[in-house]
């Protein structure tokens, strides 16, 4: 039996990095069942729209405020439609739902959340690579510069450098010799591995690998400004000590225990 999704509601859906295929299974449910889409512009894969059913309205926000897009959702929901909202990546990271979300429901429209796959996710797999690795890194710090939106006092890249731990950098490419300049100051050597990936997991996509000393170089020359995650850390590096987890030894007494 097919799921019918609540019109009642604005559905906020994570689009995926690129690829059309990492959207959800129920994110593209609810997107062949939607009769208003409205989607990030550039930052969406256009040929997902192509799974919307026919008289599907589509609203590029691109070239619309937020005021105007919430007046799109309220008619749409008032006249019985189902409601879309279609956002890159995965909606929990520089999503902006927050604001959308305070909008509706000071309207009476409630809203969910689908989540989808982030780019950082699909930067990750575009190299091959892991954030985690065992006695290299164990965690993972998401973060930015600041732009229009400042940044927290205590969220400052040299204050986040000093972990040496892995890193991925959302909207920050188009200043990324600063980039690598804070890093440096904060703690990172300079010979640390980077890498870019602009628009991962799209067919264009765009793979640069360096260290902090000349990665910056390395993207002026291919002239990437947009649509790229920064990631820095010992991760990318060619050294690594493997997990014991599939160690027959070690899994056996891990039982035991």
């Amino acid at each position: 039996m097919t799921e019918l999704f609540d019109p009642r509601k604005v559905w906020f859906v994570g689009a995926g990095p690129g690829d059309k295929e990492l959207i959800t299974l129920k994110g593209y449910r609810i997107l062949q069942q939607a009769q208003v889409v409205i989607y990030a512009g550039s930052l969406i894969n256009p040929e997902l729209l192509d799974d919307c059913q026919p008289g599907a309205e589509c609203h590029d926000s691109a070239a619309l405020n937020l005021e105007q897009i919430i007046a799109l959702m309220e008619s749409g929901v008032k006249a019985g439609k189902l409601v879309v909202r279609l956002q890159t990546g995965d909606l929990s990271l520089y999503g902006s739902i927050r604001e959308q979300g305070e909008m509706l429901t000071e309207r009476g429209i409630g809203y969910v959340s689908v989540p989808g796959v982030s780019a950082f996710l699909g930067a990750a797999a575009q190299l091959g690579v892991e954030y985690t690795v065992p006695e290299v890194s164990q965690s993972l710090i998401i973060t930015r510069i600041e732009g229009r939106t400042p940044m927290p006092p205590l969220e400052q890249l040299e204050s986040f450098a000093q972990h040496q731990t892995s890193m991925a950098i959302f909207l920050s490419v188009q200043r990324i010799h600063r980039v690598a300049e804070r890093l440096i100051e904060g703690g990172y050597p300079p010979d640390t591995p980077a890498a870019v990936v602009y628009k991962a997991t799209w067919p264009d996509c765009q793979e640069l690998r360096g260290t902090l000393s000349d990665i910056a170089e390395k993207v002026r020359e291919a002239g990437i400004r947009k649509t790229a995650l920064i990631m820095v850390g010992a991760f990318l590096g060619e050294e690594y000590h493997y997990s014991k987890l599939y160690d027959a030894g070690f899994s056996h007494e891990y039982r035991k225990a």
